[in-house]
């Protein structure tokens, strides 16, 4: 039989509980399709709930269709065909299934299979408290672009912290949840102790459509490259050159070297940018613009963060669309 525990003092009604747990036993198999379910009596005696309140339980199983009283006989889990059994295939409940059925099978409890999913989903609430970007020191320029895109889709403040400093960082902390690019996914795993912190790693955008108009450049093109991340500008370089090799000249510049912008001004025939970038670029071209020979093309690239790791992170933190 099942064990069942009712909290008394949590803000969540016992019939709720007692609802959510007989639901659980059923997907776990420990009621499966056919069996007999205890009597409002019996569970009384085991809850300590009124039997008018068990009543009222199986009363909402049995519009979930889960169950079915047969009279005189009692209170049954629910034959179905196996097409129309909930959570079948790829359902969220047909996953859960799946799990605890792997769990069960291991040889744990269902009672400790419960305990590790409640403590897992409290303490992934508890990280949506403290949102943190990290990537290496050499790297925070694109750290700096990732909180800027977050902060405004996550209604967030997100922290910024070098993967080298994070491990003492999370020793001060009990939860947090750890945004990195995928790049560096297996460092910072390997800095930080395990379980220390809920780690999200981003795909990034693939620049398709820059990468095109690139392509499409006449040879001996001078093109200009801006970011406020220089990891961003070596990768942007290096997978360029793969395109074009000497066919074009590129000159890369950190948002924040005023000199060398002035300089891809002045000779780029096509300058690409990084959102953040993108004004102050733009600033210096009206400035100069008198002065230039050649029209100089600006081109404002896409957000850094794919859209889909962005809906990803806002269904990990909660966030609406």
């Amino acid at each position: 039989m099942f064990h069942f525990h009712i909290q008394t003092d949590s803000p969540i009604p016992p019939s709720q509980q007692l609802v959510e747990q007989i639901q659980f036993a059923i997907a776990t198999g420990k009621y499966p399709p056919g069996g007999r379910l205890p009597s409002t009596r019996q569970l009384s005696l085991l809850t300590g709930l009124h039997r008018n309140t068990i009543t009222k339980v199986y009363k909402t199983l049995k519009q979930l269709g889960l169950v079915e009283a047969i009279p005189g006989s009692g209170i049954y889990v629910k034959l179905q065909k196996c097409d129309e059994v909930p959570g079948k295939g790829n359902s969220p409940r047909g996953m859960m299934r799946g799990f605890i059925d792997k769990m069960l099978q291991k040889g744990y409890r269902v009672e400790e299979v419960r305990q590790w999913f409640l403590e897992e989903i409290q303490w992934r609430l508890a990280c949506r408290e403290l949102v943190i970007v990290s990537l290496p020191q050499s790297d925070l320029g694109t750290g700096r672009l990732i909180v800027t895109e977050l902060e405004p889709i996550l209604a967030r403040p997100i922290q910024l912290v070098a993967i080298e400093e994070l491990p003492q960082f999370l020793r001060q902390k009990n939860y947090a949840t750890v945004i990195t690019s995928r790049y560096f996914l297996p460092r910072l795993k390997e800095t930080i102790p395990p379980d220390s912190a809920h780690v999200i790693p981003i795909d990034i955008y693939d620049y398709q459509t820059e990468l095109d108009i690139i392509k499409q450049l006449p040879r001996d093109s001078y093109l200009g490259i801006v970011s406020v991340g220089e990891g961003i500008i070596r990768a942007a370089y290096t997978l360029i050159h793969s395109l074009r090799g000497d066919d074009i000249s590129v000159i890369t510049a950190t948002v924040d070297n005023p000199s060398q912008l002035d300089y891809i001004v002045r000779y780029c025939d096509l300058i690409i940018c990084d959102p953040p970038s993108y004004p102050r670029v733009k600033d210096i071209l009206l400035r100069l613009s008198p002065h230039l020979i050649r029209p100089t093309r600006l081109l404002r690239s896409n957000s850094y963060i794919s859209k889909k790791s962005l809906d990803a992170l806002k269904r990990e933190l909660g966030i609406r669309n």
